[in-house]
C-alpha cells in the first residue's frame, strides 16, 4: 500500500515537471519575495519614521519573519514627494513598500503636478497613529507652561523660530494651529526630518518645536529638553506633567500615521504576505513595547480599512490646508 502511494507520488511529480516544460499552467504558489524589500521612508534620517522603520527590519531579522532583507532608503525630499514619486513609478513592483507620514495626504494636495494619487497605493498596514508636544529647551526656565511660552513667544514675535519637518507638514499645521490660537507670529523653519529637528532645539538653534514623542525622548530624558502640552485626548504617560491641549481650553487633537503602503499594481498575492508579514509584527512582544516606550497609539488597519482612513485623514488634511492659505479650496 505504502508501496503504491510512493508510486502515484512520483507519477504526480513527474507529469508536474512535464507540464511545465511545456509551458501548460499549473498550481500558483503563493507569493514570497525573491530579492531584498526596498522599505522606503518618506523623511530623513533620526525621526520617528525611520526610527520605526529600522525598528521594524530589526524584529522582521531577528524573528527570521522574511526570506531576504529589508532594507531602509531615506528619501525625504520636497516634504515626502520625492518618495511618492519613486513608489508611484514602482508600479506593479512586489518588493518595494514605504512607510508614510501625514504627507502622504498634503504633499500630493499641495503639488498636483506630482501626479500622486494615494488611492493608487496598495493599503498594508497602518502600524500606529504617532502623537504630538510642544517642546522648549530646559535652559528656559520661564518657560513651565504653555502660558509661559505664549508671552515669551509674543514677546519675540517673528523671530521666535519654530523648527519643523518640511513645507505645509505636520509641524507646519501644529504651528499654524499655535499662531492663530494664541495670537503668535511664530517664524515657520523645515528640516528634512524629525530627528534634526529636535537637535536643533536641543542646541538652542531653534526656540521650539512640536516633535513626536520618539524624536525627542533621548534628550528629554538627558535632561535638555522639556514638553510644555501635548495633542492629545488624554495625558501621556511618558510626561505626566504636561498636560494636554483641551485641559487648557484648546480642544484640538492631532494624530500622524505610521503606515506600510504598498506600490500601486502590487499583486494581491504580495500585498496579503505583507499584510501577513506586518501582522507578526505588530502582535510582536517588541513591537508592542515600542508602541508604548515611544507614545505610539491606536489599533492595526489593513486592507479597505486602511483605504477608507486614508480618504477621511485626506479630505480632514485638504480643509487644514485650506484653512491655513496652503492651497485653494
Amino acid at each position: 500500500m505504502i508501496h503504491s502511494r510512493r508510486k502515484l507520488l512520483g507519477l504526480g511529480l513527474a507529469l508536474g515537471v512535464g507540464l511545465a516544460a511545456f509551458g501548460l499552467p499549473k498550481t500558483a504558489m503563493a507569493f514570497e519575495p525573491q530579492k531584498p524589500i526596498e522599505f522606503v521612508v518618506m523623511a530623513g534620517k533620526g525621526g520617528g519614521a525611520d526610527k520605526a522603520v529600522r525598528f521594524m527590519q530589526s524584529i522582521i531579522a531577528k524573528h527570521k519573519l522574511a526570506p531576504v532583507p529589508v532594507t531602509p532608503i531615506n528619501k525625504p525630499g520636497g516634504s515626502g514627494a520625492e518618495a511618492l514619486v519613486y513608489l508611484k513609478q514602482k508600479k506593479g513592483d512586489n518588493h518595494t513598500i514605504m512607510f508614510t507620514l501625514n504627507s502622504f495626504y498634503t504633499t500630493p494636495l499641495r503639488q498636483p503636478a506630482l501626479g500622486v494619487n494615494i488611492e493608487n497605493f496598495t493599503p498594508v498596514a497602518r502600524m500606529a497613529e504617532d502623537t504630538f508636544c510642544l517642546w522648549v529647551n530646559s535652559d528656559r526656565k520661564d518657560i513651565n507652561s504653555v502660558d509661559d511660552f505664549v508671552k515669551a513667544a509674543k514677546a519675540k514675535g517673528k523671530d521666535w523660530i519654530m523648527a519643523g519637518t518640511g513645507k505645509a507638514s505636520e509641524d507646519n499645521l501644529l504651528t499654524d494651529f499655535l499662531n492663530s490660537a494664541y495670537g503668535l507670529q511664530m517664524k515657520y523653519v523645515p528640516y528634512k526630518g524629525g530627528g534634526k529637528v529636535a537637535k536643533e532645539l536641543a542646541g538652542n538653534n531653534a526656540n521650539s518645536t512640536v516633535n513626536n514623542p520618539s524624536e525627542q525622548l533621548g534628550f528629554f530624558e538627558a535632561g535638555t529638553t522639556k514638553p510644555l502640552a501635548c495633542f492629545t485626548p488624554e495625558r501621556i504617560g511618558l510626561f505626566k506633567d504636561a498636560p494636554t491641549f483641551k485641559e487648557i481650553g484648546k480642544d484640538f487633537v492631532y494624530f500622524m500615521q505610521r503606515t506600510v503602503v504598498g506600490a500601486p499594481g502590487m499583486s494581491k498575492d504580495a500585498a496579503s504576505y505583507y499584510q501577513g508579514l506586518f501582522t507578526k509584527v505588530f502582535n510582536s512582544e517588541e513591537w508592542q513595547g515600542y508602541m508604548k516606550k515611544k507614545a505610539l497609539q491606536g489599533d492595526m488597519l489593513s486592507g479597505s480599512a486602511l483605504m477608507d482612513y486614508w480618504k477621511r485623514e485626506r479630505d480632514i488634511h485638504k480643509q487644514m490646508l485650506i484653512k491655513m492659505g496652503a492651497i485653494k479650496g
